[in-house]
């Protein structure tokens, strides 16, 4: 048999619950890369995991790498041969290297001469000798952040290895990866299962785990086994989980052997806001909160244990202790902290250093607040309530809850905010002004949210950018990409119609290094130019994600014209993708991909008005015709911002265009009526530009 299937199971202890998905996946493509670079065929692969495991089966690895043809150059003939044609050292030489006699060898010619060669056939290797290293390099790849070393050894990795299992169908391949020898045998479950498990072949993994081991290897099942357990559970108690997806996955890398067990809490603690029932339940506890039809908590929640007990009410009884006096410390930060005011906090934001180099939370604070009241005047709203809400929307930093909890930062500053008597709207935009915090997050439902949070990430974006930490590589150690995508999604899908590249420069120019003593490497103007480039990254694939079927060049065609709104981008990109629907797309793009093209090579500079009695040729003279009747027609299309009706009303220029292509010579030797040729296809490509740069368009 040329081919069997192929297991390796890396035996760790406990893995980061919240990495282990990642760690699956990634482990899974890099044993793909790394046996594709090594020339083994392969079937379909697999990626497994649960706390003590990470494991990958391949189907059907050849045993032997393809052999394949290597082709070496050596040197030039004249250098290799003498006038009589005997060999000199350097054929010699080459000959030797290629394990050959000098006759053996061929000649190659190039447009540079004629050169020694040798064509030979490399076999292939063993897949058992390369395993151990193509192993050892797809976890090299992996995505951990600091990885640990224990022992004597020099191995390093996320936790300490304990045992590797390397299977080629039967055979257990001899390796050492990690510094352990690999074998056969693996462990189960720590308190279900005893002794070495040994793997007869990779077929049998998961059976034999499951079987004999009490561990659910395969992630995706055990995760459907965590759904559908907790869920009857809930069901059981009258109601329903609360914000499942956000546990489903932690939970699953916590267990081998999901177990769902239901407990219950005083329901006085009812009492405390939603989110911070919530909150201790799920962020700190992964207990999965209920409630009932009608979204209303019940003082119920499941748990998932990693053992089938034969007592299970101690269980549940352990779980029960364990969430009241976190649920009683909630009660008192709620108390407490409701004995103050927001604005009584105010001030001691002066002792809380916000970054270095960017002054504390208070500076931050005024800064949102100046950035939000311009944003609000350009918007035509009342900045009193926004102002409010940024002098306010950082003080719940300070209080008790926040600092147990800090998920709730800006939802407890509502709660407080309402409490304190503060306008609905301020605590609204208080409550939102961190959305969206995470991918498909809700965006702020309130135009002051709105304005807030733009105001915010903006300073964050500024301030960052200013002190010289921009993101690089994989490292976004302060959230700068998902800040300016928030920026994006807030003024693209709620529509706030301001000058973001203004804005940038107001949020820079406000930041200490510029507003006060020049401490920053750079000036001002570099730091916006940056940080407008870095939002325009992001814009980018915004709207690659969103629009499916959207080409880069598309985008690109509207990004050359710098819109200065993203409503305005929008609106032309939107525009855009309806014209290349139109039948004169093609035509009318190639059209402009040749005017540019001339007027480069023309280096015609800013041309002159266009001179009608210059016009002599009839299809010259017809496209100027039509070119006015389209500017008339544009004109009050692009005030309004109609930017897909005035590209149709373009298109009507498809026959003139090709008729001045097919009639008329540009360059002619007439430096007048060439020079007017010009201006002819500058207007024609500016009227085509106040929209998009469509000669980009990559058309067909």
């Amino acid at each position: 048999m040329r081919h069997a299937d192929f297991l390796v199971e890396i035996g760790v202890e406990e893995l980061p619950p919240k990495s282990l998905r990642s760690l699956m996946d990634t482990f899974a493509e890099n044993m793909k890369l790394a046996v594709d670079d090594a020339r083994l065929a392969h079937g379909d692969i697999h990626g497994y995991a649960s706390p003590r495991r990470l494991a990958v089966i391949i189907e059907a690895l050849a045993k032997t790498q393809e052999d394949r043809k290597v082709s070496h150059k050596g040197p030039p003939v004249s250098v290799a041969f003498d006038s009589d044609g005997k060999p000199q050292p350097a054929a010699k030489a080459f000959a030797k290297k290629c394990g050959v006699a000098v006759s053996k060898l061929e000649r190659s010619k190039t447009n540079k001469g004629e050169w020694l060669s040798y064509d030979a056939i490399e076999k292939g290797s063993s897949a058992d000798e390369l395993i151990g290293g193509l192993v050892e390099k797809a976890l090299a790849g992996l995505p951990i952040p600091r990885r640990m070393r224990w022992g004597a050894g020099e191995a390093e990795f996320v936790r300490p290895v304990h045992w590797i299992v390397l299977l080629h169908g039967k055979k257990v391949v001899k390796a050492s990866v990690m510094g352990v020898t690999a074998g056969n045998k693996s462990r189960g479950h720590r308190f279900l299962s005893e002794g070495a498990i040994k793997i007869s072949e990779p077929g049998n993994y998961l059976q034999t785990l499951d079987n004999e081991g009490h561990v659910i290897a395969d992630f995706a099942r055990r995760r459907e086994l965590v759904v559908s357990g907790v869920a009857a559970a809930a069901k059981k108690a009258g109601g329903e989980i609360v914000d499942g997806e956000s546990l489903y996955d932690e939970v699953t890398a916590l267990v081998e052997w999901p177990v769902p067990v239901l407990g219950s809490f005083d329901p006085a603690f009812l009492a405390l806001p939603r989110e911070t029932v919530i909150s201790t339940l799920s962020a700190h506890q992964r207990y999965f909160p209920i409630a009932d039809k009608n979204g209303t908590l019940l003082p119920k929640f499941v748990t998932v244990a990693n053992i089938k007990s034969r007592e299970p009410a101690q269980v549940r009884n352990g779980n029960e202790r364990v969430i009241r006096p976190r649920l009683a410390d909630a009660a008192f930060f709620w108390d407490n902290d409701r004995r103050r005011s927001l604005e009584s906090r105010q001030e001691a934001l002066h002792e809380v250093v916000y970054q270095q180099g960017l002054g504390s939370l208070h500076d931050k604070s005024a800064r949102i607040a100046s950035l939000a009241q311009t944003i609000a005047g350009l918007l035509g709203v009342a900045s009193d309530n926004v102002g409010r809400a940024a002098i306010l929307c950082k003080c719940d930093l300070l209080t008790g809850m926040v600092g147990e909890f800090p998920e709730l930062q800006g939802v407890m500053g509502r709660y407080y905010a309402d409490t304190d008597g503060e306008p609905a709207a301020v605590a609204k935009a208080i409550g939102e002004h961190y959305r969206p915090r995470f991918a498909g997050d809700a965006l702020p439902a309130s135009i002051d949210g709105q304005i807030l949070s733009v105001a915010d990430k903006l300073d964050s974006l500024a301030g960052v950018f200013a002190i010289g930490k921009r993101p690089s590589g994989n490292r976004d150690p302060f959230g700068l990409r998902r800040a300016a995508l928030g920026v994006i999604r807030i003024l693209v899908e709620c529509e706030l119609d301001i000058d973001l590249n203004a804005m940038i420069d107001t949020a820079v120019n406000s930041q200490p290094p510029f507003s006060g003593s020049r401490t920053g490497k750079l000036e001002p103007g570099e730091v916006a130019a940056e940080l407008t480039s870095f939002v325009a990254d992001r814009l980018r694939r915004y709207f690659l994600d969103r629009d499916a079927g959207l080409a880069t060049e598309t985008f690109d065609a509207v990004l050359a014209r710098s819109p200065s709104s993203l409503v305005d981008f929008d609106n032309r990109l939107r525009a855009v993708q309806a014209f290349l629907e139109l039948d004169e797309a093609a035509s009318l793009a190639s059209a402009n991909k040749r005017i540019a093209n001339i007027l480069r090579q023309a280096d015609a500079g800013e041309a002159p008005a266009v001179k009608q009695k210059l016009l002599s040729d009839d299809a010259e003279q017809a496209l100027f015709a039509a070119m006015r009747k389209s500017a008339e027609t544009l004109r009050p299309l692009l005030e309004a911002r109609r930017y897909t009706e005035a590209l149709s009303a373009l298109a009507g220029l498809r026959g003139p265009v090709d008729k001045f292509f097919d009639d008329v010579m540009v360059m002619t030797d007439d430096k007048a009526v060439r020079n007017n040729r010009l201006a002819l296809l500058g207007e024609l490509r500016a009227l085509f530009l106040d929209v998009a740069d469509i000669s980009r368009l990559a058309i067909a």
